[in-house]
């Protein structure tokens, strides 16, 4: 299985209800590496590395979030797989 890098944009009803930390949890479950993060524009943007079928299976979750959140849009990136990161965390502006 090839090693993917896919950015998200995920808009909705995704800050303030744990969709940072729930993304972080459900990544390093899936042995995904990257970061999660809110963006200014109120949607938060997601970039995953790994094997192709886990990073596809943390973008699925991310369709959904936690049960609190109201996922309206994700929009989806592919890009250049790095492996530049060792793990997954949240990132800040």
């Amino acid at each position: 299985m090839d090693n993917i890098r896919i950015r998200l944009i995920v808009s909705g009803r995704v800050q303030g209800v744990w969709f940072r930390e729930s993304t972080r949890r459900e990544a390093v479950g899936l042995g995904v590496t990257g970061w999660v993060m809110n963006r200014p524009d109120r949607a938060v943007e997601v970039l995953a590395e790994g094997p192709e079928d886990q990073v596809k299976k943390l973008v699925l979750w991310c369709h959904h979030g936690p049960p609190s959140a109201m996922v309206a849009d994700v929009k989806e990136i592919r890009e250049k797989w790095t492996g530049e990161f060792d793990s997954f965390d949240i990132v800040f502006w």
